[in-house]
């Protein structure tokens, strides 16, 4: 087996360091917002915003002025995308139903499906005004049908962004606050003088917010870990180096610290990647990002065999996987840990990211290895329920789980079966035995 790392990104060592300052501080921002509430939450916007306003949450006028700035194209862009979201998570709600069964001769299980009460929604924005994350949280909760949605979302150049804003409103979301980072996050979970806790939170985000999230979680419920974007491209000689290095790089203009790596069986087009990747840099608009991106935390992988590349992708368990190869369907049957597959050349990651339909809101840090992405299913908590409608169904079921509680020492637990079985099947089970 050969498997070559032609370029590889910082050491798990470094990378580590920076969870950890990041944890840091974290912990005691939050611990701050839950001392102090609204002031805490006001000069942190001040701080990392530059942004006071008289109330952080919009008003309905408000919200109509800032949609009126938009033209009629953006304005139809933006449904256009919001409708394809929440036409695919009405397919994925259809597929999930309520079940009732008869197990045995009196004995009825079933389970509903109930969505979540309150949903905290996090719209990233301060360096580029996601949009289509309003989609992806707002909307797909509207879906859900969650009764009370809010949306936090920080301001773009020192104001709302009329974009995200009506990509808000328009989703759905009942309460829509200006305010970013570790202060949204922790606002919305812990709550404040004028903030009403929330059940669960959603959203992508940097560092400083999926840390927000994992520190929460217990306390309010998450979607997942969704920190810093991550691509891998699996590609051989099916494609070329200018698709390759597009792709790596149109993810890496994220942010400082994307991962974005290429696994292919094929080194010349693993080399030619390297220098496309270079020659891409000198011409993006955004390689100040991207560039670092890359250096720090880009990889190119050559594999001696498709199973070989396999076996790498699962490992990484990258958030997006742009397959591009001859075997396209046998990754698709094959892997098993990800955020999402985009399949064959004509599949790109950005489409998934704005408007093609799934949900952007993916695992990152290796979380792929034991959860899927957000979908309408993860507002939703599968509660079960159980009844026993006949005398015979409650005292045979009564002497097994008399005994079985017998058999574990639960003694108490014993009797609430024995007392059934001698009320409704009228046998004498003396207290503290297990039924016959």
């Amino acid at each position: 087996m050969t498997i070559e790392y032609l370029k590889r990104g910082k050491p798990e060592a470094d990378r580590a360091e920076d969870d950890a300052k990041t944890r840091a501080v974290v912990e005691a921002t939050l611990k701050d917002i839950e001392t102090r509430g609204d002031a805490a939450i006001r000069e942190l916007s001040e701080k990392f915003d530059n942004y006071s306003p008289a109330s952080f949450r919009l008003s309905q006028q408000e919200i109509d002025d800032l949609i009126a700035q938009l033209s009629d194209r953006e304005l139809a862009d933006i449904k256009f995308a919001q409708k394809q979201v929440m036409n695919f998570a009405r397919a994925q709600r259809a597929s999930m139903t309520d079940i009732e069964v008869e197990t045995l001769p009196g004995v009825i299980l079933g389970h509903k499906n109930i969505p979540v009460q309150s949903v905290g929604c996090y719209v990233p924005g301060g360096k580029f005004p996601m949009v289509a994350s309003a989609h992806m949280s707002v909307a797909t909760a509207s879906v859900a049908g969650v009764p009370r949605i809010i949306a936090c979302t920080p301001p773009f150049q020192g104001k709302p962004n009329p974009a995200v804003i009506a990509a808000m409103h328009l989703g759905g979301a009942h309460e829509i606050y200006v305010m970013g980072g570790i202060q949204a996050i922790g606002a919305m979970a812990l709550g404040t003088e004028t903030i009403d806790p929330v059940h669960m939170l959603v959203g992508p985000g940097n560092a400083f917010v999926a840390e927000a999230k994992r520190q929460l979680f217990g306390r309010v419920g998450i979607d997942l870990f969704a920190g810093p974007t991550e691509t891998m491209v699996i590609a051989d000689e099916t494609v070329d180096a200018e698709i390759c290095a597009t792709d790596l790089l149109g993810q890496a203009e994220h942010g400082y610290n994307s991962p974005c790596v290429l696994v292919t069986n094929s080194r010349k087009l693993a080399q030619d990647t390297l220098s496309e990747i270079d020659r891409l840099l000198g011409v993006l608009p955004t390689a100040g990002t991207a560039k670092v991106s890359w250096e720090e935390y880009g990889e190119v992988i050559v594999c001696d065999t498709y199973d070989e590349m396999l076996q790498v992708a699962d490992d990484i368990a990258s958030e997006h996987v742009q397959v591009m190869t001859d075997r396209d369907d046998w990754f698709l049957d094959n892997m098993t840990c990800y955020g999402a597959l985009f399949l064959g050349p004509r599949t790109n990651v950005a489409n998934g990211d704005k408007v093609i339909g799934t949900n952007h809101t993916l695992p990152t840090k290796k979380a792929g290895r034991y959860t899927g992405g957000l979908w309408v299913g993860k507002f939703l908590k599968t509660h079960s329920y159980q009844k026993v409608t006949t005398d015979e169904a409650a005292t045979m079921i009564g002497e097994y789980g008399s005994r079985l509680c017998m058999l574990e020492g639960f003694v108490g637990h014993a009797e609430q079966c024995n007392v059934r079985v001698r009320r409704y099947g009228g046998k004498n089970v003396p207290y503290g035995e297990a039924a016959e």
